[in-house]
């Protein structure tokens, strides 16, 4: 995904800031500082496995949307508030599973583990 800019690519700078913060700025610091340059490390974490899962993802997100009949997420929510999936909350949820799956893929991993 570097076409038309060269190298370094978004997730090799990103990469590269994260291990930054993580082997030279935690180091060196304590307390509040380092809380939030672990967050920093963790939310850069994230943007990472969002740019690596992120495409694939959108695409299985608009397939289910599409095998629910819907072109968006507002307007499966407002068919599911409406009741239009009463019927067959089933086939919706098994939908929604994959998305949240999806979700915490990318927010956090571990939680996925059993």
């Amino acid at each position: 995904m570097t076409e038309p800019h060269d190298r370094p690519t978004v997730a090799e700078l990103v990469e590269s800031v994260r291990e930054w913060i993580e082997n030279d700025v935690m180091a060196q610091v304590e307390g509040r500082l380092q809380f939030h340059a672990r967050v920093a490390v963790n939310s850069l974490d994230i943007v990472l496995r969002e740019i690596d899962l992120g495409p694939e993802q959108a695409e299985r997100h608009a397939q289910r949307l599409a095998r629910l009949g819907h072109a968006d997420d507002a307007s499966l929510a407002g068919a599911i508030r409406d009741g239009r999936f009463d019927g067959d909350l089933g086939a919706v949820l098994a939908e929604l599973r994959g998305a949240v799956e999806d979700k915490v893929r990318v927010a956090n991993p571990r939680h996925l583990r059993h």
